[in-house]
């Protein structure tokens, strides 16, 4: 029988969940390619559908590219600003949502949907399944890096056919997270858009019910 995990295991798994953090200010220094590789090898055993292991991870190094993938976050982040007015306004446009350039690596994860073929096991009903698995890496290789004491940051204001064409991803195959992976100047004690008074986190015992929806304990 395999041996239980000791309490200190559960206890450093759960500060690891807990200390996880969207990273937007990052050190210069390089994130060592056997430390990449260690985070990497995290995300490739998360869970996916099928075994269907859907992902791919494009590493990106090279400042042009990021200068371009930069300049067409920052087209998308003036859209997004204009959902806003007034006080919200002014605190969106103060917030720092992307280390693109300052990251030492960009990650860019991306889904195979037709990776092992038309039919894959448990994925015949709901077919985003090979989505949700690639989350699910994503979620890993965050984990990973927050206990490597590196940080991650997921940039959502972008376009995704700019993007392909940016990196060159076939039209078959959709980016899913484009990620700033580097050292944190700092891993906050608690969640920078709570710190910024943009949302507070919501009560677990409100969102939990019993049998039915809506049924409270």
């Amino acid at each position: 029988m395999e041996e239980a995990f000791t309490p200190e295991d559960r206890a450093a798994l759960y500060r690891i969940i807990e200390s996880r953090r969207d990273v937007r200010a990052f050190r210069s220094d390089p994130v060592p390619n056997e430390v990449l590789f260690r985070i990497l090898t995290a995300a490739h055993h998360g869970p996916s559908v099928g075994f269907m292991q859907p992902w791919n991870f494009l590493v990106i190094r090279d400042p042009g590219t990021k200068r371009f993938v930069k300049a067409m976050c920052e087209a998308e982040n003036g859209r997004a600003a204009m959902n806003y007015a007034g006080d919200r306004a002014t605190l969106y446009r103060s917030l720092k949502l992307e280390g693109i350039e300052e990251a030492p690596i960009n990650l860019c994860v991306t889904c195979d949907r037709l990776r092992s073929g038309p039919h894959v096991l448990g994925r015949n009903t709901i077919v985003d399944t090979d989505l949700y698995s690639t989350c699910c890496a994503i979620e890993n290789l965050w984990l990973a890096a927050r206990a490597e004491g590196v940080g991650v940051g997921w940039v959502s204001i972008l376009n995704n056919d700019d993007l392909r064409q940016i990196l060159g991803i076939p039209a078959e195959i959709l980016p899913v997270a484009y990620l700033c992976i580097g050292y944190a100047n700092e891993f906050s004690p608690i969640p920078d858009l709570e710190r910024r008074g943009w949302a507070d986190r919501l009560p677990l015992q409100d969102l939990i019910f019993v049998e039915r929806w809506g049924q409270k304990v």
